[in-house]
């Protein structure tokens, strides 16, 4: 025998579907409510986590900047130690070039030679003094370029000064310091280009007054 419904399960099956649709909307809401709150709580654990290395960074940096700091002032108190060091060497090493240069310049100077003054500057001497003639000079220079603590002489003046013949001439010239660990300079002082029609001039160690004797023949 055929079984008839008369409930109204068109209407039942809507509520039933409604339902469901509510149930669903519900649990995604609650899904991504608690999707939004665990990504959240994760990267307030990275944040915190990169303000943990950010201040070991920090700290870190602080440390090697006070480290740089400790190596520049060491530094600094290097090099002035080097240069009080290079000083002393330079004082102790000056301290036995001039012992030996006060012996070189007895055993340098000849007979008919005096020196009145002597003036250094830097390696430079300053040589003043008078002789009976300017071969005694020129035996002079000759003596100092052959010394081992001494080189390139060079003649500023020699003229004629009163009337004693023991010391006629009034001499000026210069000489060069030297360590005898220092090789020889044998390179002549610069010199201007001689004029169209000049005679040539000196060798290196003659006077530079060749018109000398000719002055001493009219004051004579």
């Amino acid at each position: 025998m055929a079984t008839i419904n008369l409930l109204p399960w068109r209407a039942e099956r809507r509520r039933q579907r409604e339902r469901d649709f509510y149930i669903m909307l519900a649990s995604a809401a609650v899904a991504a409510i608690l999707a939004w709150f665990v990504w959240g709580y994760w990267m307030d654990l990275r944040i915190e986590d990169q303000e943990n290395r950010n201040g070991y960074l920090r700290t870190e940096i602080k440390q090697l900047e006070g480290k740089l700091t400790e190596i520049k002032e060491l530094e600094t108190t290097k090099a002035k130690l080097l240069a009080r060091k290079q000083i002393i060497e330079q004082l102790q090493a000056s301290r036995a070039q001039m012992v030996h240069l006060f012996d070189e310049l007895v055993r340098t100077i000849p007979d008919g030679v005096r020196l009145t003054s002597i003036k250094q500057t830097g390696t430079q001497l300053e040589l003043q003094g008078v002789a009976q003639a300017n071969g005694d000079v020129a035996n002079y220079m000759r003596n100092l370029d052959a010394s081992t603590w001494m080189q390139r002489s060079d003649l500023q003046k020699t003229e004629i000064k009163g009337a004693d013949k023991r010391n006629r001439y009034e001499f000026g010239l210069t000489v060069k310091m030297r360590s005898p660990e220092q090789p020889k300079d044998t390179a002549t002082p610069d010199a201007a280009p001689p004029k169209p029609g000049a005679p040539p001039p000196p060798p290196a160690g003659k006077p530079a007054t060749p018109a000398a004797p000719a002055t001493v023949g009219r004051a004579s």
